[in-house]
Parts: C-alpha cells; sequence; structure tokens
C-alpha cells in the first residue's frame, strides 16, 4: 500500500516547494531578516557564527594595518615612541585589542593614544558597525527564539476523523485538545476541504479549496480549550459532503485539512497548529470515546483515551439519499 501525497502532513508541515522563481528571488533578499528568521537552525547558527568571525578577522586586520603603515610593529619596544596603540606588536594583539573594545572589557594594557587621528576614526566606525551588527543578530536570533511554533507541539489532533449522527443529524466530527495548563486566548479552528474537481466550463481544478462550516455561524467556532473538545461539521445540503455515503467513501479522493489557531496566553504571540485527515482516516459510524471523568474537586483528563473510537449504529446512506 502506497501512502497518498498530501498536501499538509499530519505535523501541519505544508508539502508545498516553490520553484523557478527567477528573478522573484531577489525579493527575499529584500526581505533579509525574515529569510533569515525563517531559515533552519543550523543555517542560522552557521551564518550567526561566520558573520562574526569574518567581521573580526577584517576589524583586527583593519588595527594591524594602521600599525603596520605607521611602523609601530617595529618600535613597540621602545618606551620613547608614541605608537597609535600602546602594546600593539602583531596581529595577535591587535585581534586581542579588537575583541577587547567590542567586548567593552577594558583590561587596560592596549589603549588608543591621542596621536592618532586614523584610529580614532577607525574606533567610531567599529562601534558603529557593531551596534548594527548585534542588533540584527542577536533580534534575529531573540525573534526566532521566541517564536510560538513549540507551542503548537503540545496542541493535539485525533489521529482519525468520524462520522456519526449527533442530535438526529449525520455530522462528521474530529477531537482537538491543549496539554499544557495555559490557555490559548480567542482559538479559533477552521477546516477545508482540498479535492480535485473539474467546473462546467472544463476547466481543471487540481487542489480546489472549499470551507467545511464547523460552527461559524453559531460561534462553535471559538473555541474555550481548557479541555479536549470534539469539532463537529454537520452534514446538510449545503455541505460538500451532501452525496457522502459509506459506500462512497472507500472511492473517493479528498483531504480535509484544520486549522487551529489562538493567542498564547504567556507570550501573547499569536500560534497555529494544523493537522490534515485522508479519505483513509474517516471512519464511518464510529464515535470518541469520554475522556474526562469527575475527581475529588476537579475533571481528570485521560489522554490515554484521547484518539480511541468505538462503532455505532450509523446509516450507511447519505444525507442526500
Amino acid at each position: 500500500h502506497r501512502e497518498r501525497q498530501r498536501f499538509v502532513d499530519k505535523n501541519g508541515r505544508c508539502n508545498v516547494q516553490h520553484g523557478n522563481l527567477g528573478g522573484e528571488s531577489s525579493r527575499y533578499l529584500s526581505d533579509l531578516f525574515t529569510t533569515l528568521v525563517d531559515l533552519k537552525w543550523r543555517w542560522n547558527l552557521l551564518i550567526f557564527l561566520l558573520t562574526y568571525t569574518v567581521a573580526w578577522l577584517v576589524m583586527a586586520s583593519m588595527w594591524w594595518g594602521i600599525a603596520y603603515l605607521r611602523g609601530d610593529l617595529h618600535q613597540a619596544h621602545d618606551d620613547t615612541y608614541s605608537p597609535c596603540v600602546a602594546n600593539v606588536y602583531n596581529f595577535p594583539s591587535a585581534f586581542l585589542f579588537f575583541i577587547e573594545t567590542e567586548a567593552t572589557i577594558g583590561y587596560g594594557h592596549r589603549y588608543i593614544t591621542e596621536r592618532c587621528p586614523e584610529g580614532i576614526v577607525l574606533f567610531l566606525f567599529q562601534s558603529l558597525l557593531g551596534s548594527v551588527v548585534d542588533a540584527f543578530l542577536i533580534g534575529c536570533m531573540f525573534i526566532k527564539m521566541s517564536q510560538p511554533k513549540k507551542r503548537a507541539e503540545t496542541l493535539m489532533f485525533s489521529r482519525a476523523a468520524v462520522i456519526s449522527q449527533r442530535d438526529g443529524r449525520l455530522c462528521l466530527m474530529f477531537r482537538v485538545g491543549n496539554l499544557r495548563n495555559s490557555h490559548m486566548v480567542s482559538a479559533q479552528i477552521r477546516c477545508k476541504l482540498i479535492k480535485s474537481r473539474q467546473t462546467p466550463e472544463g476547466e481543471f481544478l487540481p487542489l480546489d479549496q472549499c470551507e467545511l462550516d464547523v460552527g461559524f455561524g453559531t460561534g462553535a467556532d471559538q473555541l474555550f480549550l481548557v479541555s479536549p473538545l470534539t469539532i463537529c461539521h454537520e452534514i446538510n445540503s449545503e455541505s460538500p459532503f451532501f452525496c457522502l455515503s459509506q459506500r462512497s467513501l472507500r472511492s473517493e479522493q479528498f483531504e480535509i485539512v484544520v486549522i487551529l489557531e489562538g493567542i498564547v496566553e504567556t507570550t501573547g504571540m499569536t500560534c497555529q497548529a494544523r493537522t490534515s485527515y485522508t479519505e483513509d482516516e474517516v471512519l464511518w459510524g464510529h464515535r470518541f470515546l469520554p475522556v474526562m471523568s469527575l475527581e475529588n474537586g476537579f475533571f481528570r483528563v485521560d489522554y490515554s483515551q484521547f484518539h480511541a473510537t468505538f462503532e455505532v449504529p450509523t446509516p450507511p446512506y447519505s444525507v442526500k439519499e
């Protein structure tokens, strides 16, 4: 059995790659900060290390060049001679002076003298350049570390969706849960049905997106996610599953993309978690097992039963039939 290609993986990663950008790839450089934030951690760390290493070596070389052109390297041990930077004898000593200046360590052994205007100009340039590089790279690393992507790891979706009756209506249902005690403020859930179709004009749409109503009109899509919730899509005449039956489900090809968005209570940043269900992950005539129980003064959630389902009597016919 070969697994069908998914548009969105179960972990929320979108299987879309952009190619043949041509001249449009220059847009990534025009937004360099976002480009660096979007890179993987290994590339971020490599760029971080290379930028500082190259900048340090270049600036140390400039300090060494000033000392070399002034002849300070040959007369550094002469007590009567006033060099540009005291106690700079070679490139390692120039590099150490640059590090002391850049990191504001100030050991006091190496320092700029007042008879070196070019050294004072280079010192000002180094201070400005160092501030810009620090602000850019450290800001990039801070934003990347504070991204709420990892918060989505503690938001759970059931492995399968089910179709069964609820309140006398045939419904498509799946379960969501929050593993943390911190809440998702203004949590909202949306569903997209991705299915290929052909228009009456003959146009073929390979990944047509259709909205699945999960309570937009009634406000049921606004979640108070303190315990696992079962999200319900009523299959009616306006639903794209109006003609879906237990038999036709076996021959259908579709994907249901679920998007859960909310604000992380602890950081105030927006977080998005995604998953998807293909037709072979939709169980006809099943219902989720209860996971809530009342203990001594509190409600207990048993996450070992979070994905569990059981069969219930369900008509095998579509709503249209």
